[in-house]
């Protein structure tokens, strides 16, 4: 199957630079944009200022601010909304959802209070199998994208031959995507890597070094790794680009908003404080850490870090405090 026909629903930075990916790849792409001001900016003047300021959008990409024109013969549809108000949008978007078309979430997160990853909540409101439904995760820092320089991606689902053709419709000369059919584990890395960026953001507020950052990467990989074993991911997913390659990107970066803001948290600000600073921009991992939590406590799955990062969230402790708590912790061994 050939994928030509493409929109993506969706005009923050990671849509907008994905959407750019598809357009130099050849794909004739159309974005929806919630704001008309952007579709219109975004067509006119060939940018997006808001999202991604300075990047020039190649000649050949389109905007609207009307669902069902942008959704008019696509061929695939890419989801490029916040986790949280995916299930919303998606209600909106159902009725004019082209039939049998690949659904692809670019999102990273657990919703919630269902606590469904992004593919689950996509097929039950799209009312469509799970075989339908892709996931697009990896060291994707959206502005490094859209600059053109070189990265690698995963694009998952469990229908092979549809990962194969979004990963035709998606390579170009900067960007590589590899298939993997193993959605749980490619979701799971994409949502949890978030909540570690927040604690390594918190250990550079505080003042903390490479080594503490090696070791929170480190053991935030081995407790996703564990939420994923319970949850029948495939292991070898979390050495991969959608498990290690997308933590490490978004742990060490200062493009990552989730590591800017733990940075400011743990620097002293208040959640409140950190969000204005960000003009109202709330990180994935703040509202993810919450979620991530509550499904590893249903599978009995121990996430110190996870934990951590809720409490400093939502209960006011003290990264200070924070940090010691998880040093203080029983002594075990590494793969316990």
């Amino acid at each position: 199957m050939v994928v030509q026909r493409i929109a993506v629903l969706g005009a923050g930075s990671w849509g907008t630079a994905y959407a750019k990916v598809l357009v130099d790849a050849g794909r004739d792409v159309v974005v929806w944009a919630r704001r008309p001001e952007i579709a219109e900016t975004i067509t006119e003047q060939r940018l997006n200022p808001d999202y991604l300021p300075g990047i020039r959008l190649p000649e050949g990409l389109r905007a609207t601010a009307d669902a069902e024109l942008a959704l008019d013969g696509a061929q695939a549809v890419v989801l490029a909304v916040p986790s949280q108000t995916l299930r919303a949008n998606l209600a909106v978007w159902r009725g004019v959802l082209p039939e049998g078309v690949t659904l692809v979430s670019l999102a990273k997160g657990v919703e919630l209070g269902t606590l469904k990853r992004m593919s689950e909540v996509v097929a039950e409101v799209a009312q469509v199998p799970a075989d339908q439904v892709a996931v697009v995760s990896g060291p994707n820092l959206a502005k490094e994208i859209a600059a053109r320089q070189p990265t690698a991606t995963v694009i998952a689902c469990t229908d092979h031959e549809r990962a194969v053709a979004l990963q035709t419709a998606s390579a170009n000369e900067y960007f590589r995507p590899y298939t993997n059919t193993d959605v749980v584990g490619c979701e799971l890395g994409g949502a949890c890597k978030n909540v570690v960026a927040l604690a390594c953001g918190m250990a550079a507020g505080l003042g903390f070094g490479d080594n503490t950052m090696a070791s929170l990467i480190t053991r935030g990989l081995a407790e996703t790794a564990r939420l994923g074993a319970a949850l029948g991911a495939d292991p070898l997913t979390f050495a991969g680009l959608a498990g290690l390659g997308d933590l490490v990107a978004t742990c060490a970066s200062p493009l990552s908003r989730n590591r800017s803001f733990g940075e400011r948290l743990g620097r002293g600000e208040t959640l409140a404080q950190a969000q204005e600073a960000t003009h109202g921009q709330v990180a994935e991992g703040v509202k993810s850490c919450s979620s991530i939590r509550e499904l590893a406590q249903r599978y009995g799955v121990d996430m110190p870090i996870t934990d951590g990062v809720h409490r400093v969230c939502h209960d006011g402790l003290d990264p200070r405090k924070m940090a010691a708590e998880l040093l203080g912790r029983a002594q075990k061994a590494e793969r316990s």
